[in-house]
């Protein structure tokens, strides 16, 4: 086998992995905001193996520290609005929401980098509002809300991806994913520290059985900090433009997984999979026009 069948591999076992967290947040019985919690609190505990107990930290300058940090406190924000979505609807509809992430991640990155707005990716944004508009008009009113909390998970991606890709170079990927995730964890450990003041109290803090620790650790240490690696692995033999295109497929293995283990389907219109399906597609097709047509701006 070659290195870039390997690598190609690697990278559908890593989207494979990304897809799965949907399914583990619908089954794992605790609330968004103490799932993340424990979820961050795993992964930047094993991310300590890979930057030698923080040694490889001391080289990073300060000011750009403190970039991770206000970074990770989106990824944070981003972590509970997903899981907040799946929560109040289901996974297929979180995921489907999650799927507009590349075309709201066109209209900003242009703000980030100052570049003009390319006008395939303008009419690709688009063309996700009729999808929208499906699903939105046929699923049961009770999912209304966490169809807008995952449009927010999405946005939230969008601005952090597009910040990360702007401050990349300032340290090894290891290392800035240790500093983002080490603080989303401790702003949601703030974050609930205010709400117990104000009075909130979660129903269970603890995983309520052994099979919510199991999936609490598989969350964590496969799907998060192993699914990272490969998708880096991958990235030393495949162009970026080979691995996004694999990444895109992250909601189509995720929707098919919530079909095959939550029995989404039965809860689910095939209208509401019908705009879904045109938000894949668009999505799908994103990255070959945008190689054909790149030069096309505003």
């Amino acid at each position: 086998m070659t290195q870039n069948q390997t690598a190609y591999i690697q990278i559908h076992i890593a989207v494979i992995l990304f897809g799965f967290t949907a399914i583990l947040g619908d089954l794992i019985q605790l609330p968004a905001v103490v799932l993340v919690w424990w979820r961050v609190l795993i992964t930047s505990v094993s991310l300590l193996f890979f930057i030698q107990f923080g040694k490889s930290l001391i080289q990073i300058p300060k000011k750009q520290i403190r970039t991770y940090i206000i970074i990770g406190i989106l990824i944070g924000l981003h972590w509970i609005c997903f899981y907040g979505a799946i929560k109040l609807s289901n996974a297929s509809i979180a995921l489907v929401c999650m799927s507009t992430t590349s075309l709201f991640t066109s209209l900003i990155e242009p703000i980030f980098f100052r570049t003009k707005v390319n006008k395939l990716e303008l009419i690709l944004a688009a063309s996700v509002i009729p999808g929208m508009l499906l699903i939105v008009n046929n699923i049961n009113t009770t999912y209304i809300n966490g169809v807008w909390v995952g449009l927010a998970a999405a946005l939230l991606a969008a601005i952090f991806s597009s910040l990360n890709k702007v401050n990349i170079k300032g340290a090894d990927p290891y290392s800035i994913s240790f500093i983002e995730l080490s603080s989303a964890w401790m702003m949601i450990t703030l974050l609930l520290g205010i709400m117990w003041i104000f009075g909130y109290q979660a129903d269970t803090f603890l995983p309520p059985n052994t099979s919510d620790w199991v999936y609490l650790i598989i969350l964590a240490l496969l799907c998060t900090t192993l699914a990272q690696v490969l998708t880096l692995k991958s990235l030393h033999h495949l162009s970026a433009f080979a691995v996004n295109l694999v990444i895109n497929l992250e909601p189509v293995y995720g929707i098919l997984m919530a079909i095959f283990i939550l029995n989404d389907h039965k809860e689910l219109s095939p209208l509401f999979y019908l705009g879904g399906g045109i938000i894949l597609l668009s999505v799908m097709l994103h990255p070959y026009l945008h190689k054909k047509f790149n030069t096309t701006t505003i």
